[in-house]
């Protein structure tokens, strides 16, 4: 599987060249950046050009893009919440717009996938909801494909994105080029990632691979939580679309992540 990593382990940081190559010096061989305005501004040309270039002189893989999820230049700041599902048009509207500017980066700097959450964490179901993501993804899609951006929905704690509704979603879409981005740890504080996967498997395109011990989505490196790693590996690696093995850790200012990285990689490619 290819060996992937996410800049949320960075997420309270300005995203810089250096920061990219203590991933790769961990082992990854493809990165996802996280769109949160005060660590990858995609809204600043400067700051797209100068992460575009660093991809393109290391040969690195842009492998996806995680979409904002709030308006503001902080991550969880309390800020608005870009929400595709809101029942206000205007909101949607709005979070529709913000995310096609993240999207616009693959003019500059290709990326492959663009992971998208339907609905907040406490989202609770609704028909108008589900009508809202149905539209919302549709008119996504349309955007992001001329630039060479598939999206694939990613399963998160809330009604609207249980595996059973995200597979309905996909579904009733009839497009093969929408996917799946497959949480371990959302899986496990849901149901478990067996059970999750099972529905999944067959759209699953990448993934979203941390620990918890199913109290907080706390996103822990492998083996600090209590999932089933070995169940958990066999599991992807039996996946029809060869997923990349992408961790997404939260991250602390002591953090050796080169070390903890190659670390992770070790353990869960000997797993299973």
């Amino acid at each position: 599987m290819l060996r992937a990593m996410s800049s949320y382990v960075y997420i309270k940081k300005r995203l810089h060249p250096g920061l990219l190559d203590t991933m790769v010096r961990g082992g990854a061989q493809a990165l996802e950046l996280f769109a949160a305005r005060g660590h990858f501004n995609y809204h600043d040309k400067d700051h797209v050009r100068e992460l575009g270039n660093w991809f393109k002189s290391e040969k690195i893989e842009f492998h996806s893009m995680h979409a904002p999820l709030y308006m503001s230049n902080d991550f969880r700041s309390g800020g608005q919440a870009l929400n595709l599902v809101d029942m206000e048009k205007r909101n949607r509207i709005e979070a529709m717009d913000e995310i096609k500017r993240a999207i616009e980066v693959a003019e500059y700097a290709p990326f492959r996938f663009l992971i998208q959450h339907i609905g907040r964490s406490d989202e609770a179901d609704d028909p108008r909801k589900f009508e809202s993501a149905l539209s919302a993804i549709e008119h996504l899609r349309a955007f992001a494909r001329p630039l060479g951006v598939s999206l694939l929905l990613e399963n998160i704690p809330n009604d609207l994105s249980s595996p059973e509704k995200l597979m309905e979603l996909i579904r009733l879409l009839r497009y093969e080029d929408v996917g799946i981005c497959f949480d371990t740890g959302h899986a496990h504080m849901m149901s478990s990632v067996h059970q999750a996967f099972g529905i999944l498997k067959d759209r699953i395109r990448s993934t979203h691979v941390h620990d918890n011990k199913r109290d907080r989505d706390s996103h822990l490196w492998p083996g600090e939580g209590n999932i089933d790693w070995d169940e958990t590996m066999q599991s992807l690696r039996s996946a029809p679309n060869a997923p990349a093995l992408l961790l997404e850790i939260e991250g602390d200012e002591a953090m050796d992540v080169p070390g903890k990285l190659s670390e992770a990689y070790g353990k869960l490619e000997a797993a299973g």
